[in-house]
């Protein structure tokens, strides 16, 4: 099983894992790692080991969330077990040996490196963690721990594109009100008082703007691409049902 997708300016070890490879079953097939869905934990558990043995970390050494579309940002430096993961959705730390992971299923993964202080980040950016700023919060973190915000590399995952992602007003309002010159990530939609919204792009550009040092992101559509990506959003237009997550996950190796 390889990681699926890499970023070349992300200087440790990291993967952007596609739903191929693992041992789930059914629509959960085959590399879910979401250990809050109705997936049978042992083979959650299962994929989840691979994924860190891809890394070069012990299996329980990938730390995860329970993710809620908020700005909280976890330190795990001191590791939890997967009973008490905490509730945020970003999480940073400077300890050899440890990955920190997040999950999606249209959410935009990003991923953080400062590989010259050996800190690093993970966070989860729906549009809602995006626009209250869990971006930014996570450089702050990384920055607690000693990272400079110019050395940080970062890049965001796959995630909706732009083309699958009509909105509604609700969602551009929010966004316009924190910067008018936003609506530049909007399209027109396919209906009225509809629009199309650049999820990627967006959180490209509050990186930059975050001057963050070298950031990036891979611009791959997890609707477009049913074989290899979980999708909420494809879920919900085939009328509902079970729905798994892919990970994206980045470690510092063991010292």
């Amino acid at each position: 099983m390889s990681p699926g997708f890499l970023a070349a300016g992300l200087p440790v070890p990291h993967g952007f894992f596609t739903r191929e490879g693992g041992v789930s079953e059914g629509p959960y097939a085959a590399l879910n790692c979401s250990l809050s869905g109705q997936d049978d934990p042992g083979r959650v558990r299962a994929n989840r080991a691979a994924c860190a043995r891809v890394l070069g970390v012990a299996p329980g050494a990938l730390l995860g969330l329970v993710q809620v579309h908020g700005t909280a940002v976890a330190d795990a430096r001191t590791p939890w077990t997967e009973a008490a993961r905490p509730t945020a959705d970003a999480l940073v730390t400077d300890r050899p040996g440890q990955a920190l992971g997040v999950l999606t299923a249209d959410c935009a993964p990003v991923l953080f490196a400062d590989a010259r202080a050996g800190v690093i980040g993970a966070a989860h950016a729906g549009w809602r963690g995006a626009v209250a700023g869990v971006l930014e919060a996570t450089l702050e973190a990384m920055e607690a721990l000693g990272a400079r915000r110019a050395d940080i590399a970062a890049t965001v995952g796959p995630c909706i594109g732009q083309d699958s992602y009509e909105v509604g007003p609700d969602l551009r309002e929010a966004v316009l009100t924190r910067a008018a010159a936003d609506a530049r990530f909007f399209g027109p939609g396919q209906r009225p008082d509809r629009w199309q919204f650049d999820l990627a792009g967006y959180c490209l550009a509050r990186l930059r703007e975050a001057g963050t040092g070298a950031p990036a992101a891979l611009f791959q559509d997890t609707l477009a691409q049913e074989s290899r990506f979980f999708s909420h959003r494809r879920r919900t237009l085939a009328g509902g049902g079970p729905l798994g997550h892919q990970l994206s996950a980045i470690a510092l190796p063991p010292g």
